[in-house]
C-alpha cells in the first residue's frame, strides 16, 4: 500500500521566551565574567534548504521498514520549522497520518515523569538522594548483597538500581493497579547488581518513580504532569488514556506480520504509564523539545515555563555511562568513536567529533519514537511510527547527521570573557622579555613559584626568535570563562600561548604554556 504524504511549516509559537538567533546576552557583574553565546544567525535558512530532502528521507525510509503511518517535525528557534506526515493512523477507517495524530510514545515518556520529580525537588518536597523506601516502604531491605546500599530516587533516575533490563515484559505491565505494583514488591524483586554501579534499563524503575509523585503530591502522576507540565506548554493534542483521544486524532498501532499488518491492542493507562503511556502528536511534542532547547547557553534572562533552566541542563547530563563504542557508525557509513550515557529520563550520547545529542527512543507494541536534540547547535528531530518497535531513533541519526554535514550549520560559540582578553593583552605586552611582570598584579600567587622567570624569558625569546616578526595577534579562543588560548602569527611560524585563571576575583593567570607552530 503506497504511503499518504502529507507537508505542513507550521510556525508554532509558545508563551516562553525564546532564545535569539544571534546572540544571548548576559550581564557583566563582579566576579562574573559571563559572555554571550553566539548562534548561527542563518541556522532556519540553512536549514530550509535541505527540508525536501528531509522529507525523502523519512518517507523512504518509513516505507523501508513498513510503516502504516507516520509524522516527523523538524524544532528550531523555538517553533516547529518543518513537519510532514505520511500514511494511515487507523487503516481500517482509512484515516491519515497527521502532525496532530495522536501516537503512544512509549519510553519518550520517562523524561516527563523525571521533569515531574525535578519539579517536586525544585519544591524541597523531596530529594534525589532520598531512599526509595521512604516513599515505598514495601522496597525497604530488599537487596541483592550485604553490602548493597538502599536504592534512591536518583538511581530510579538514572537506570541505576540494580533492577534487571525489562523490555519487553515491562511493555505488558502498562495498565497494571498500585495494587499490582505493590503486590509485585511485596512478593521481592529479583536484582541483577547492586544500586549505584551499573546501567541497566529498567521499566519497573520508572514506574516507580510515576508511584512515587503520587505519594509526594498526592495526585496521580498522569494529573500531576498534565497539570504541571502539557499544560502550561501548551501540548494539547497528549493524553495517558487512549479513549480520551478523539477517534480521528488517534494513531492506531500495528505489527507486521506475513506480510501485511495486524492491528495491536491499546492498553490503558495504569501505574506503569510513568515508564511508557504518554500519547501526543508532533505539533504537541515540538512545544516541550522547544522547551528543553531553550535552557542552553547558560545566561540571565528571566526563568519561564515550568522548570527552571538548571534543572533542565541537569536532565541532559550524563549522570550514569552506558556504553563506550569504539567502532560506531553513523548510517551513512562513516566511523566515529561514541560514548553513550543516561541522564535524567533522556538518554546523552558525544561522538568522536565532540558532538553532544540528547533524547529518547520509545517502543510498545504498535508503536516505535524518537526524539533527539543538539543542545549546542539549537534543532530538534522527533519522528512517530505507529508499527511495533518503529526503528526510528536510526531515521533521527541519519537525518540529523546528514543536515550538520550539508548545512554546514555551526554550533553555538562563545566569545572570549573580558577578563580573558585583558590577560591576552596583558602577556602580549610582557612577552618574550617578562620585564616587570611580577609587579603587574596579572600573576596568581602560585605563579613565579611554579614557572621561574629564568626560564619563562630564556624560552619565550627562542620561540619569539625563531617565529619572526608577529603580523597578527588573534582572538582569545575560550574554553571557558576563564581559560584559553590565542595565536600570534609571525613571519616563520605562529606562538600557540594557552592560560588559565584562578577563580579570585579579580582572576590571575595561575597556569601558562607557549608553544612554536611552523607555517
Amino acid at each position: 500500500m503506497a504511503l499518504l504524504l502529507r507537508k505542513t511549516f507550521l510556525p508554532l509559537l509558545f508563551s516562553f521566551a525564546l532564545i535569539s538567533t544571534t546572540a544571548v546576552k548576559l550581564s557583566a557583574q563582579s566576579g562574573n565574567y559571563a559572555t554571550p553565546y553566539f548562534a548561527d544567525k542563518d541556522r532556519v535558512k540553512k536549514l530550509t534548504a535541505y527540508f525536501p530532502l528531509i522529507e525523502k528521507m523519512y518517507r523512504e525510509y518509513a516505507e523501508k521498514n513498513h510503516f502504516p503511518g507516520y509524522a516527523f517535525g523538524v524544532v528550531a528557534d523555538g517553533k516547529l520549522i518543518f513537519s510532514g506526515s505520511g500514511g494511515w493512523a487507523d487503516i481500517n477507517k482509512k484515516v491519515p497520518a497527521t502532525t496532530r495524530s495522536v501516537f503512544r510514545i512509549a519510553s519518550m515518556s520517562k523524561s516527563f515523569t523525571a521533569m515531574a520529580i525535578l519539579q517536586l525537588r525544585d519544591q524541597g518536597k523531596l530529594q534525589l538522594d532520598d531512599p526509595v523506601s521512604k516513599y515505598i516502604p514495601e522496597l525497604k531491605g530488599q537487596q541483592l548483597t550485604a553490602d548493597a546500599p538502599e536504592i534512591t530516587v536518583r538511581h530510579l533516575m538514572t537506570h541505576s538500581a540494580g533492577f534487571p533490563e525489562d523490555n519487553p515484559w515491562g511493555d505488558r505491565q502498562l495498565a497494571d493497579t498500585d495494587q499490582q505494583l505493590l503486590e509485585l514488591l511485596r512478593q521481592k524483586i529479583s536484582f541483577s547488581n547492586v544500586p549505584g554501579i551499573a546501567y541497566e534499563y529498567s521499566n519497573l524503575g520508572f514506574a516507580l518513580l510515576g508511584y512515587i509523585i503520587q505519594k509526594v503530591s498526592g495526585q496521580p502522576y498522569s494529573t500531576f504532569i498534565e497539570k504541571n507540565i502539557w499544560q502550561p506548554l501548551g501540548m494539547a493534542q497528549s493524553s495517558w488514556e487512549y479513549k480520551k483521544v478523539a477517534a480521528p486524532l488517534l494513531a492506531h498501532g500495528y505489527r507486521w506480520v506475513n506480510n501485511d499488518w495486524k492491528e495491536e491492542a491499546l492498553l490503558s493507562d495504569g501505574v506503569w504509564g510513568a515508564m511508557g503511556g504518554m500519547l501526543t502528536s508532533i505539533e504537541s511534542l515540538s512545544k516541550y523539545v522547544a522547551f528543553h532547547l531553550q535552557a542552553w547557553p547558560v545566561r540571565n534572562n528571566p526563568e519561564v515555563g515550568p522548570l527552571k533552566r538548571s534543572s533542565l541542563r541537569e536532565m541532559h547530563q550524563p549522570w550514569r555511562l552506558a556504553s563506550v563504542n569504539a567502532n560506531y557508525r553513523y548510517p551513512s557509513g562513516r566511523a566515529i568513536p561514541l560514548t553513550a550515557a543516561y541522564g535524567y529520563g533522556l538518554r546523552y550520547a558525544e561522538d568522536g567529533e565532540g558532538r553532544k545529542t540528547v533524547g529518547h527512543s520509545g517502543g510498545l507494541p504498535g508503536f516505535g519514537s524518537n526524539w533527539v536534540m543538539l543542545p549546542e547547535y539549537g534543532i530538534g528531530l522527533m519522528f512517530f511510527g505507529n508499527v511495533t518497535y518503529a526503528p526510528t531513533s536510526l531515521a533521527n541519526v541519519a537525518v540529523m547527521d546528514t543536515l550538520l554535514r550539508l548545512s554546514g550549520l555551526q554550533p553555538m560559540t562563545l566569545p572570549p570573557s573580558k577578563v580573558l582578553t585583558e590577560r591576552r593583552d596583558a602577556l602580549v605586552r610582557l612577552l618574550p622579555e617578562w620585564d616587570g611582570a611580577a609587579n603587574t598584579g596579572f600573576f596568581a600567587e602560585n605563579f613565579f613559584d611554579d614557572y621561574y622567570m629564568s626560564k619563562l624569558r630564556e624560552e619565550a625569546r627562542a620561540i619569539y626568535t625563531a617565529a619572526g616578526r608577529i603580523l597578527e595577534v588573534g582572538e582569545v579562543v575560550p574554553e571557558n570563562q576563564l581559560r584559553g588560548y590565542f595565536i600570534q602569527k609571525g613571519e616563520k611560524g605562529n606562538i600557540r600561548i594557552s592560560f588559565t585563571l584562578t577563580p579570585e576575583t579579580p582572576a590571575r593567570i595561575q597556569e601558562y604554556h607557549i608553544t612554536l607552530q611552523k607555517n
